[in-house]
Order: C-alpha cells, then sequence, then structure tokens
C-alpha cells in the first residue's frame, strides 16, 4: 500500500472544501445569474449545438452529391456535427 495515498486524499478534500468556500463567497457577493441571462447562455447553448450540425448536414448533402453515397455522408456530417456542437456546449457551460 501506497503512504503517500492517504495524504493525496486529504489534500484534494481540503482544496475541494477551500473551493467549495470561495464559490459559497462569490455566490454571496454577486447573488444569483437573473432569468434573463439563464435564458440567453441557454439560447446560445442551442445555436452553438445547431450551427454545427448544420453545417455537417449541408457538407454531408454536398458529399452525397458528388459521390453518389445515398445518405451516408450526411448521416455522418449530422453525426459529426452533433458531437462537435456538444463539445463546444460544454465547454461553454463549464467557462460561465
Amino acid at each position: 500500500m501506497n503512504r503517500t495515498e492517504p495524504n493525496n486524499g486529504k489534500r484534494r478534500l481540503v482544496g475541494a472544501v477551500r473551493r467549495r468556500q470561495w464559490e459559497r463567497r462569490e455566490w454571496e457577493t454577486r447573488g444569483e445569474r437573473s432569468v434573463w441571462r439563464n435564458l440567453a447562455m441557454f439560447g446560445a447553448l442551442g445555436w452553438l449545438i445547431i450551427i454545427p450540425t448544420l453545417i455537417g448536414l449541408v457538407a454531408g448533402r454536398w458529399l452525397d452529391g458528388i459521390l453518389d453515397t445515398g445518405i451516408t455522408m450526411t448521416a455522418a456530417g449530422i453525426f459529426v456535427g452533433v458531437c462537435v456542437g456538444g463539445l463546444l456546449a460544454w465547454q461553454r457551460m463549464n467557462r460561465e
């Protein structure tokens, strides 16, 4: 058994408690976000997912027309667009 493991766990716990205390002080200072700001973020997250999905759709349709592959490239483009949009939305939520 590694002897440094309990100390590492204790340090992580102390760090988590300090971070939670800091977040609590920030919330008490700034207050809760307004309803309008939450709605604005909701709309922005929607656009962050929709735009890459539409780009994937258009690119997939274009490639299907060139390669004569039915809807294979369209489906792949939509899938990639949703994944990219989800990643962008996830990053945005973690920043806020």
